[in-house]
């Protein structure tokens, strides 16, 4: 596979990760790389991306409903709540992704974020959105970044906030995903204008 896009059994050309699965066609087509605001959606993406780590996306993917479940829907303000009774109930939820650290910072992040002013989040993460114009379009998967200057500094500003668990590559994964950068692949029918 040369990573360039390819048309999908319907004939839609897309970015090749996107076809290994119908969670995954769908996730690319109506989500992947659309812009998501909000604290508590922009909350939510960073801590899936942060349980990822490590692992493959369809993991995380299918059992998303899980951590939704697990987590009070990401409201930050019920996450920031949660007590040492919640955490136990975390490490024994076989509906997500039950790693300690991750957990705990998950927790940790939304006291965090409890103590920012509405719409503080979004518009952090935003400010470090590069001009779309700056990048030409991937033409391959080769093109795409894993880490930009972008990223690393978004990575660098949470963390000096006090939020855990977001390297730059997990910043620049959250970046593609809520549509701060368009990765979608030059020839890919999601990518739009």
């Amino acid at each position: 596979m040369s990573g360039a896009a390819i048309a999908g059994p319907d004939g839609v050309l897309r970015c090749p990760w996107a076809l290994s699965t119908e969670d995954y066609v769908a996730y690319h087509d109506e989500e992947w790389g659309r812009p998501v605001h909000g604290d508590d959606a922009l909350y939510e993406r960073l801590c899936l991306e942060a349980f990822q780590s490590g692992l493959s996306w369809i993991t995380i993917l299918r059992r998303r409903e899980g951590f939704r479940a697990a987590f009070a829907d990401f409201r930050i303000a019920k996450v920031a709540a949660f007590t040492d009774a919640d955490q136990e109930r975390l490490l024994a939820d076989p509906g997500i992704i039950r790693n300690r650290a991750k957990i705990e910072a998950t927790l940790a992040n939304a006291r965090v974020l409890a103590e920012w002013a509405p719409g503080e989040l979004d518009e952090l993460i935003w400010s470090y959105a590069p001009d779309g114009a700056s990048r030409p379009a991937p033409a391959t998967l080769a093109d795409v970044p894993a880490v930009t200057e972008e990223s690393t500094a978004l990575s660098r500003a949470l963390k000096k906030r006090g939020i855990r668990f977001v390297g730059p590559t997990t910043a620049y994964a959250l970046m593609q995903a809520c549509g701060l950068v368009n990765d979608h692949l030059a020839d890919c029918a999601a990518r739009g204008d």
